[in-house]
């Protein structure tokens, strides 16, 4: 299965995401797939083709708008997203709405998940009020500063995330939890026991990072969890 570069735009920036289309012609639901901190790279669009060979249309969105940036480039622009969750929403709804209006997708079963910053990413969309079924996101920053837009998801919430990770540590999950409570929204939280940050990307050892490790059983499970979650939002597509 190929993936089909698509580019659009949120205001005077140019964006690439890449397709996969798993439809086999029919309308399919969409689900929209948001990148790491490092930008869009091989395992976020690895993921996209994984959904598509479920039957799903799958849109692997860039976050940034540039491609092949060097860490510290990706950083500054993740810190300078997160204090303008604005522009971070209108770039995540821009992306939806690129899988919203592909042929093959079904605009009634939409659905977004997301990696690290791009769990973050997905879980702003959501707090925007955007027509998505469901969110997941993997080992994904859970604060906002806008707490209170809780009330507007009208999906269902899933957040995957390791019991080790030093970067989303025991009080935000609590914060979290909190947060999606007094919003009303209808959440789940998967905790893994002994699992650390990016547990999801396999690329992750060769950077040695303290805190940082791919974890297969977690990923795994994580995917199990969010596949039973699309089940029951999305219903069946055909595989």
């Amino acid at each position: 299965m190929e993936l089909q570069p698509i580019v659009y735009t949120v205001g005077e920036t140019s964006f690439t995401g890449y397709l996969a289309d798993g439809s086999q012609g029919r309308r399919a639901p969409g689900v929209l797939v948001a990148h790491e901190g490092n930008g869009l790279s091989q395992p976020t669009k690895d993921r996209a083709l994984m959904l598509a060979e479920l039957g799903y249309v799958a849109f692997a969105m860039d976050i940034y708008g540039v491609v092949g940036a060097p860490l510290e480039r990706n950083q500054a622009m993740l810190r300078a997203l997160m204090a303008d969750l604005p522009e971070l929403r209108a770039r995540a709804a821009a992306a939806l709405d690129v899988l919203r209006r592909h042929a093959h997708v079904d605009p009634g079963r939409l659905a977004a998940i997301g990696f690290c910053f791009g769990g973050t990413t997905v879980l702003e969309l959501a707090r925007s009020g955007a027509d998505v079924a469901c969110v997941v996101g993997f080992h994904a920053a859970l604060s906002t500063t806008r707490p209170e837009d809780a009330k507007a998801i009208g999906g269902k919430v899933l957040v995957c995330q390791g019991a080790d990770d030093p970067i989303v540590r025991a009080e935000h999950r609590d914060a979290f939890a909190a947060e999606m409570t007094a919003g009303g929204v209808d959440w789940q939280m998967l905790v893994m026991g002994g699992v650390a940050h990016s547990f999801t990307n396999p690329e992750i050892d060769a950077l040695k990072w303290d805190g940082f490790a791919y974890d297969a059983v977690a990923d795994r499970r994580s995917w199990a969890a969010m596949r039973q979650l699309f089940d029951e939002t999305l219903g069946p597509v055909a595989a």
